[in-house]
């Protein structure tokens, strides 16, 4: 007798497509009118290759055109709030965390620990940092701006050169310089 591990189904209303951008090539997964995802190539926590769903037709496919043209503005420094509809997939604890990651303004950093106390919970950076590495949705959800207690660049699922990429780019467009 021959045991097999069912097929996992690639989600029916889940569409992808991969951009460039300067931190390299970034996979947007759409579900319905909504972004569910974005990836980045060699990303620590990456959704197996089934999550991302079907390839979408074509550059003009929404949400997928408008979360691509903003975040090109992200990148030539014309756009510093995204303002697309989201859909988060997680624990209510990690929907808590994200909420508040899109409440850090652009160009600065918190601690994992202040971001603990932002959603009442002081006690929990531990946790807080777990549920920004799994972040669904990086750059437009900014788990980059949350740095170490004494302000050093740690934990970035997408690699420590990325956030510091990303945070001096904001830090640049925004005259701001890192704390």
């Amino acid at each position: 007798m021959t045991l097999s591990t069912p097929a996992r189904q690639v989600p029916a209303d889940r569409l992808h497509t991969v951009i460039d951008s300067p931190v390299g090539p970034l996979t947007l997964v759409a579900a319905g009118d909504a972004l569910v995802g974005l990836s980045m190539s060699e990303q620590r926590h990456a959704p197996a290759p089934g999550w991302f769903g079907e390839p979408a037709d074509g550059p003009d496919s929404e949400p997928l055109a408008e979360a691509s043209q903003q975040l090109r503005e992200y990148f030539n420094g014309e756009r510093t709030e995204f303002d697309i509809p989201l859909s988060l997939e997680g624990t209510e604890f990690q929907r808590r965390v994200w909420a508040a990651l899109r409440e850090i303004g652009y160009g600065e950093t918190i601690s994992y620990g202040q971001l603990a106390d932002r959603i009442g919970q002081p006690s929990a950076s531990r946790a807080v940092g777990l549920a920004n590495g799994r972040n669904p949705i990086g750059i437009i959800v900014p788990c980059h701006r949350v740095v170490g207690s004494d302000g050093s660049l740690t934990g970035y699922g997408g690699g420590i050169e990325r956030k510091r990429y990303l945070l001096s780019h904001e830090q640049r467009v925004s005259g701001q310089t890192l704390a």
